[in-house]
């Protein structure tokens, strides 16, 4: 048995930390995308194939345009949440919260993966870091509830919004 320990915050506050440690993941999910993007970009430069960087060859620029893409939209929902989280009468703190938490979760997962694909066979050595933020992402995904979970949170939010409005027509 524990003993009975001292009450220092009521419900409210747990869920107010809770937020703020779901949008700082979110931050740190956007950081590993950035990085990743950057990481595959510098080496798409530098990497040479049949006498050109692999970088000039168009499925790496497909490659290299959608991981900016998820970098930018996760970059505005984390701004979004941030902002929401200073100020809550702009717009539903726990929904800016959940979209960025599921945006950057999925930005940083598909940029690492991306980011080891460009790096080829280098991408899963110890050589280079990028199995590192894979993993970190791995470990960042399950941390103040998965995608799944904020997938989950922002379905029943967008139905009671519905149900407050009559429905859509």
């Amino acid at each position: 048995r524990l003993p009975r320990g001292e009450r220092i915050a009521d419900a409210a506050r747990a869920r107010q930390l809770w937020l703020e440690g779901a949008a700082l993941v979110a931050g740190q999910l956007l950081g590993i995308a950035e990085e990743t993007l950057t990481m595959a970009n510098d080496y798409a430069k530098q990497r040479e194939q049949f006498g050109r960087p692999i970088g000039s060859f168009q499925a790496i620029k497909h490659i290299l345009a959608d991981m900016f893409v998820r970098q930018e939209v996760a970059r505005a929902a984390a701004y979004a949440a941030g902002a929401t989280l200073d100020d809550p009468e702009v717009g539903d703190v726990a929904r800016a919260v959940s979209s960025a938490k599921l945006t950057a979760g999925e930005a940083a997962m598909k940029n690492s993966r991306a980011c080891i694909q460009v790096h080829g066979g280098m991408g899963f050595t110890w050589e280079l870091p990028a199995h590192f933020y894979l993993k970190r992402t791995w470990v960042l995904e399950s941390v103040f509830g998965t995608g799944d979970d904020h997938a989950d949170r922002i379905d029943k939010n967008l139905h009671v919004a519905v149900g407050q409005f009559g429905g859509i027509q």
